[in-house]
């Protein structure tokens, strides 16, 4: 199985993983930027936009049809993996390391809900509600997450309008992939594996994000053995977006100072 992907640019290539519900249509504000030095190839994830549904819906599943996507290129990718799609990133780097040279992992977490051994979780119940909401009125649920996520935007009409038009482009996500994601999202943690992942990696975080709390990010940046940590305090869950200019800042240096991979 393979995934839907729009390819813009020329350079090392940047595989753009999104978020939970959604689709790559969803990067488009950005892609013009993130190519000025990059292939940056923006995938839609299963049963999201125009790639196929998957079953059995599960994380490792979502790897290897990305695995199988990405054999084509025939140098090791950059990751950049945006909340849901970041934990995808953290997977795939585990388990295929050779095929990843850097990670860049924005607004993301190794485990998504809370525990007693986990505080920068959320309450998994708020997890449920946003699904089922997600579920009975998607447009008009994604739209609200759009408009409450650009929080802090010094101008974020132009931003949410490009967002909504590139988002009506492609169908909602499949009931079943949406479903199973929230799954994913529900059961997995994966933090035994991150002191595993030897890439470079540059983890940016939202001091305003109520999905994945900074302390999350800040976790990740100190556990994973070559990390930078990008903070930006004012962002909300879509720092690339919001802020552009700070975000590109951070993975364009990033970027530079990893050239080679190491």
């Amino acid at each position: 199985m393979t995934l839907h992907v729009e390819t813009v640019g020329a350079g090392p290539p940047l595989v753009l993983l999104h978020g939970w519900g959604l689709h790559a249509g969803f990067f488009a504000p950005a892609l013009g930027r993130l190519a000025r030095a990059s292939c940056v190839m923006a995938v839609d994830l299963p049963g999201h936009g125009a790639s196929p549904p998957l079953s059995p819906y599960t994380l490792d599943a979502i790897v290897e049809a990305l695995d199988a996507t990405l054999a084509a290129v025939d140098e090791p990718v950059t990751l950049l993996g945006w909340s849901f799609g970041g934990l995808v990133a953290l997977r795939y780097a585990a388990r295929m390391p050779a095929r990843v040279a850097r990670l860049v992992l924005a607004c993301t977490t190794p485990r998504f809900t809370r525990a007693p051994d986990w505080p920068q979780g959320v309450d998994a119940e708020v997890v449920r509600r946003f699904g089922d909401e997600l579920t009975l009125a998607y447009d008009a649920t994604v739209k609200r997450f759009l408009t409450l996520q650009m929080m802090g935007a010094p101008e974020p009409r132009p931003t949410l309008a490009a967002m909504r038009a590139q988002l009506a482009i492609r169908r909602a996500p499949d009931p079943v992939a949406l479903r199973g994601a929230l799954d994913i999202l529900l059961a997995t943690d994966i933090r035994a594996q991150v002191p595993g992942l030897t890439q470079p990696a540059l983890v940016v975080t939202g001091g305003r994000d109520a999905l994945t709390p900074p302390a999350a990010g800040a976790w990740l940046a100190a556990t994973l053995p070559h990390a930078t940590l990008c903070a930006i305090e004012d962002a909300a869950h879509v720092p690339f977006l919001s802020h552009p200019a700070a975000f590109d800042a951070a993975l364009t240096a990033f970027l530079a100072a990893h050239a080679d991979g190491r």
